[in-house]
Order: C-alpha cells, then sequence, then structure tokens
C-alpha cells in the first residue's frame, strides 16, 4: 500500500490547466506542462490498495492500478511505467483521452472524491519517455508468419504491436496520407499533440513494425489480394458510418459531418494547409451532438474564431450526482464539463433540430428546434417551443452507426454483419472468413479508446493462437464482454 493515511490527509487535485484567454489562441494542450509532477505523487498516496480493487474492473484493459499507484508514491518511475505498459500499448494515448471509468469504480469514490488515476497514469508514462525509458522490444525471433492489419487508430496500432513482438512480420495498411486514424484526424491537437503518436510509431518501426498510408483496402487494394499475401489480417478500420440528419435544408452548405471537420483543422496544424478549407471563423457554430466529439467540435471552432458557438444535445441535462440507477462502480452519466465547454459557449439540452434555413446562394444561416420531452418514455415535442438560432456553420457530431460497407472491404471478404451493422466475431476475434479478425469498433460499434486498445490485444492473442496453435499474449476481454461503462 502506498501511504496508509493517503486517503484521510490528502485531498484530490487535478492537472492545472492554462489560462482559456491564452490556450484559444494556439492548438497546444490545454495543462501546464510539468504542473503535475510535483502533486503526483501524493495523489498516488491516496489509493487505498483495496482488497477488491474495483478499479480493475473498471478499466477494459485490466491496468493494474494499485500497483503502479505505489511506485509512483515512491517514485521508482521505472518500476511504475513497467506496470503501466504490462496493459496498456499506449497510456500516453488514454491517459489524455479516457473518460476515466477507473475513477468510476474507484472505491474511494464510494463518499470522497476518486483517487486521479488518470492523471498519475499520464505522470508516469511522461515522465518514462522523459527519463528514455521507453524501449523498443523487438522479437527475439521471427515466426516466419505475415499479418496485416487494416487501420492505425488505437485497436490496429496494439494489435500491431502485440502481433510484432510475438515475432510475426506485420503491416499496417492505412488510407490517410499519416498513421493514427481518429488519433491523428478525429482528437484535435489541444486535448492530445500528435508528437505523442510519432514517437509511438517510431518505436512500432524499431520493432519491426510495417506502416502502408494511402492505402484503402476495398478501394485502392482488392481485400482478396491482401487475404492472398498474409498469413492473416486483423480489421481495425473502426465504425465509420457516422449518423445523419435527415431534415429539411440538410442540403444546404455549411452542414458537415465533425469527421469533416475536425480532420481539416488538425491537418492545418500538420502544416498542409494555411487555413483550413472548413472554418469556424467569424461565423455562428452550432454543434449538434452533446459527446466527447461534439465538445472537440466546441474547442476547435473557439480556436478558429467563431462570433459564437452553441451545442446542441437531444437529451435532458445530466445530473451532477448518480442516480439510483447508475450505482457505484457503474460509469454515470453524469453532467461534465471539458476544456473546451471552460472556454465558452452555449449548451442546450432537451432540443432536436426540425429543418435548416439558408439564403438565396444556398449556405445555411439558421437552425429551427423544438423542446421535447419524455412522455412514457417516448421522445415528444413540446407544442410551442419552436425558436430559431443563428447557424453559419453547423456539425453534425451525433456517432457512427456502424462499418462502412460502401468501400467493398465487407463485400469483398465476404464478411458476416451482426445484428448491430458491426462485423460479426467469435471468441477469438474471428469473423466467418478463415485468417480474417476483426478489433476495435469495426466489430464492437463506436465505444472508448480502452476498449480499442484492449480489442487489439485480444484480437492479437486469437491471431497469434491461429498462425502458431498458442499463445502466451494476454487477452483482456472477449468480444461477449458487454460493460455498464461503455
Amino acid at each position: 500500500m502506498a501511504d496508509p493515511k493517503g486517503f484521510l490527509t490528502t485531498g484530490r487535485e487535478v492537472a492545472e490547466t492554462r489560462p482559456v484567454g491564452e490556450r484559444v489562441r494556439d492548438w497546444n494542450e490545454v495543462y501546464v506542462p510539468g504542473s503535475l509532477l510535483p502533486i503526483i505523487s501524493k495523489q498516488a498516496g491516496r489509493c487505498m490498495d483495496c482488497g477488491i480493487p474495483f478499479c480493475h474492473n473498471g478499466c477494459p484493459l485490466g491496468n493494474l492500478i494499485p500497483e503502479w499507484n505505489d511506485f509512483a508514491y515512491r517514485e521508482d518511475w521505472s518500476a511504475a511505467q513497467e506496470r503501466l505498459h504490462a496493459t496498456n500499448n499506449f497510456p500516453e494515448f488514454t491517459g489524455r483521452l479516457c473518460p476515466a471509468p477507473c475513477e468510476s469504480a474507484c472505491v474511494l469514490g464510494i463518499n470522497q472524491p476518486a483517487v486521479t488515476i488518470k492523471n498519475v497514469e499520464v505522470s508516469i508514462i511522461d515522465k518514462a519517455w522523459d527519463a528514455n525509458d521507453v524501449k523498443p522490444q523487438a522479437p527475439d525471433r521471427l515466426s516466419g508468419k505475415t499479418v496485416a492489419v487494416i487501420g492505425s487508430g488505437p485497436a490496429g496500432l496494439a494489435a500491431a504491436q502485440q502481433l510484432t513482438r510475438a515475432g510475426h512480420t506485420v503491416a499496417v495498411y492505412e488510407r490517410a496520407d499519416r498513421i493514427g486514424g481518429l488519433l491523428r484526424y478525429g482528437i484535435p491537437e489541444f486535448k492530445m499533440e500528435k508528437r505523442h503518436i510519432n514517437r509511438r510509431i517510431e518505436q512500432m518501426r524499431a520493432e519491426g513494425t510495417k506502416f502502408r498510408t494511402g492505402v484503402e483496402i476495398g478501394r485502392d487494394m482488392p481485400a482478396t489480394a491482401l487475404r492472398n499475401r498474409y498469413d492473416a489480417v486483423v480489421i481495425a478500420a473502426g465504425a465509420t458510418t457516422a449518423r445523419d440528419l435527415p431534415v429539411p435544408g440538410r442540403e444546404l452548405n455549411g452542414i458537415h459531418q465533425a469527421m469533416e471537420y475536425l480532420p481539416l483543422a488538425n491537418k492545418v496544424v500538420e502544416g498542409d494547409f494555411v487555413a483550413p478549407p472548413i472554418t469556424a471563423e467569424g461565423k455562428h457554430v452550432v454543434v449538434i451532438g452533446g459527446g466527447d466529439t461534439g465538445a472537440d467540435c466546441v474547442g476547435t471552432a473557439h480556436r478558429q474564431g467563431a462570433a459564437s458557438v452553441t451545442q446542441l444535445e437531444i437529451m435532458p441535462k445530466p445530473g451532477e450526482e448518480r442516480n439510483a440507477g447508475q450505482p457505484w462502480p457503474t460509469f454515470p452519466m453524469l453532467y461534465k464539463v471539458t476544456s473546451a465547454h471552460e472556454e465558452g459557449g452555449e449548451r442546450v439540452y432537451s432540443v432536436s433540430t426540425t429543418h435548416f434555413e439558408g439564403d438565396e446562394d444556398g449556405n445555411v444561416q439558421f437552425l429551427h428546434l423544438i423542446e421535447v420531452e419524455f412522455v412514457d418514455g417516448k421522445l415528444t415535442q413540446k407544442p410551442g417551443t419552436e425558436r430559431r438560432i443563428p447557424a453559419q456553420l453547423v456539425t453534425l457530431a451525433m456517432g457512427f452507426t456502424g462499418t462502412d460497407v460502401e468501400n467493398g472491404l465487407v463485400s469483398q471478404f465476404g464478411l458476416d454483419l451482426d445484428e448491430r451493422g458491426n462485423i460479426a466475431r467469435d471468441a477469438d476475434f474471428a469473423t466467418n472468413v478463415d485468417g480474417v479478425f476483426v478489433a476495435g469498433d469495426a466489430g464492437r460499434g463506436q465505444s472508448l479508446i480502452v476498449w480499442a486498445i484492449a480489442e487489439g490485444r485480444s484480437a492479437a492473442r486469437g491471431v497469434d493462437r491461429y498462425l502458431t496453435g498458442a499463445s502466451s499474449l494476454p487477452a483482456p476481454i472477449r468480444p461477449t464482454d458487454r460493460s455498464l461503462m461503455v
């Protein structure tokens, strides 16, 4: 146990953010660099090392949280990063992007503020990188087997790294021009600077993983040709079919899917554009969707100089305390103020868009909405509550419904889909096609980054068993695992 009285004597402190007026003028991460290390050992000391550590169950990766909390408290950073990497390939990603269901499951959180697990995690790995303690782990020998991984998001990268370390020759195929998937182009720079991805890619290259960018399997290369070239294939292409909003006026200029808008802002930071082709500068912006992607759109619009930002959510405003239907240790739906929301804008709950209104040139100018409520479990409009708000740029951030079947990947492989529109798989993450496996959102549906990495690691074990007959790789989860924390 770290500090036996830590949870009694030390209050919760979280990472310090830079002033709003400063951070909205750049794309750097919102946190004050180095602000965690002076406090993080004491924060780790708040961990009670519970007899039954529910934080393990809260984390799909099964992170050994009490163990690395203890090492962090004792400032044994090398041992802490070893325990961290034992279950998680990319803690610098999860430490910045995960909503921390582990903290919701923290036993201390029953009647006190939970341990700052996420802050401890990111401090450990950042310290490890700074100390040059993160080394490539090349395999001792090669198996002679080859694996193709389709998609370079967290699931694909986790599967690729595990399989490379098992001795297989792995090539990752990415349709975009850079490796990283949604980590690269879906997550704004102010949430995670892309240097964190770049150094992981260099580590993986040093271990032997190959990367092929600008290749979309199903279009640029037939799926059957890929299967014939490799001994096994892992599909980690994500859930890329975005929910649309089929209301009158949807065809107007200035209405875009979030994944049309966000990547262009990231490409500006990468140096591909001087200014983004889609920009919020000087415009009244409306973001439809109240989740993390919507918050990313809000923060991006602030940095582009929007005249105003309004975020709409069809569901009621969540409470600030757990309700009876979401008891500890489940991951509750609570009112959350992200760094993007701290920067300004308005959030409107329990409203539904009825139609868009444009000018004579076909550009969106207004959004018409109406208040809604649940009556006998059914979403119902409230008469007399219609109104319109200015909207010169609208981003749709309503989530994703399943795998993209238009590019030929599913049909060319001959893959079966489940009832939710995802690629079906068995207990080893294998599809109905021999030698073809699936991991991450492509098989699970839209979910959290920790689930993606856990699925990538588990799918790698299934592939390793398929290729060699046995595997010593860990398998954090099974495809049938369905957590209340998703």
